[in-house]
């Protein structure tokens, strides 16, 4: 790895889109860390990502003088904490303030942009957590960026499509017309860690949201269609039954309906333009090779991903 590169530290790097995190940084040279519990029963992935290079860390985040001591090792804070632990993300912005070496923080967003959205109830409350630490990282003074890397695309083509299921049926959520962000989890980590270290992005929003990745759920399904030669019968979920859900299912089982919601009925990945404070990632990089929906289709039809949408259900 060469000298330069930054010491990067990934909280999270276990679970779902953290492992592509990690992954990228390490692909992309830098020295890479994984924070991990004592107790993680996720043995597989742990000796995966140190077969690759990365260096796992056992503590607790609660653990201020062991978490300060870790920090002052690195150059690069990122977080990929699951929505329970949102908060404590709090606690690492208490130990990057004593440690006063990190040259960024990335807070655990990685969905839709959370100051510019308006979505239901259910997961207003849910955007409502993360908004707070995003204000408290800015009262900190501590440099940062905030990421909207909108929609995971093998994870909504493994729930919109289900291709593993073998059905003859596909939910359509409203008209099928809104646009939608799905973008690559490979192209989501590869973005992340050249976010993370450039000076451009450092203390603003980067959303990614790449032309070539901007489909309707109509286009995703006719796609589809072409690629298996078949024809799908579309069942189509009203606007007005995902209200009702999201206020009938008790939590947090209508924080799914209501996300659904927000990107497939009101489009919120993609109905604003980016401000001052904006920048879309692939215009950074626009030499970078990203996977298009196109693409990412063919790979689940010659080697699908595993559904990850158990948080969805």
């Amino acid at each position: 790895m060469e000298k330069n590169k930054s010491k990067i530290l990934i909280f999270g790097g276990t679970g779902y889109i953290g492992s592509y995190m990690v992954k990228a940084s390490i692909k992309l040279g830098h020295p890479t860390y994984v924070f991990s519990r004592p107790n993680s029963n996720k043995t597989e992935i742990i000796n995966e990502l140190q077969s690759m290079g990365a260096i796992i860390v056992k503590g607790k985040i609660d653990e201020h003088d062991k978490l300060v001591s870790l920090l002052r090792e690195v150059d690069v804070v990122i977080s990929a904490l699951p929505y329970p632990q949102v908060f404590d993300q709090l606690k690492i912005l208490e130990a990057i303030k004593v440690a006063g070496n990190i040259k960024r923080f990335l807070p655990s967003d990685f969905g839709v942009e959370e100051d510019r959205v308006s979505v239901l109830p259910p997961f207003e409350t849910f955007l409502e957590k993360k908004k707070k630490v995003r204000r408290a990282i800015e009262a900190a003074n501590i440099p940062y960026t905030f990421v909207s890397a909108n929609c995971c695309g093998a994870y909504f083509v493994n729930y919109l499509l289900q291709p593993s299921e073998q059905k003859e049926e596909i939910n359509v959520y409203g008209t099928g017309e809104a646009k939608a962000v799905l973008n690559y989890e490979d192209d989501v980590g590869i973005f992340t860690i050249k976010v993370a270290t450039d000076p451009r992005t450092c203390n603003r929003v980067v959303i990614y949201r790449p032309a070539a990745n901007i489909i309707s759920q109509n286009e995703l399904i006719s796609l589809w269609e072409k690629k298996k030669g078949k024809t799908f019968n579309k069942v189509h979920v009203s606007e007005e039954e995902m209200v009702t859900l999201s206020e009938t299912l008790p939590y947090p089982q209508n924080i799914p309906i209501s996300i659904m919601h927000s990107i497939f009925i009101k489009g919120v990945t993609t109905n604003f333009d980016l401000g001052e404070n904006e920048i879309e990632a692939s215009a950074l990089y626009p030499d970078l090779n990203l996977t298009t929906i196109d693409e990412l289709l063919d790979i689940f039809l010659h080697d699908p991903p595993k559904p990850a949408y158990a948080a969805l259900e």
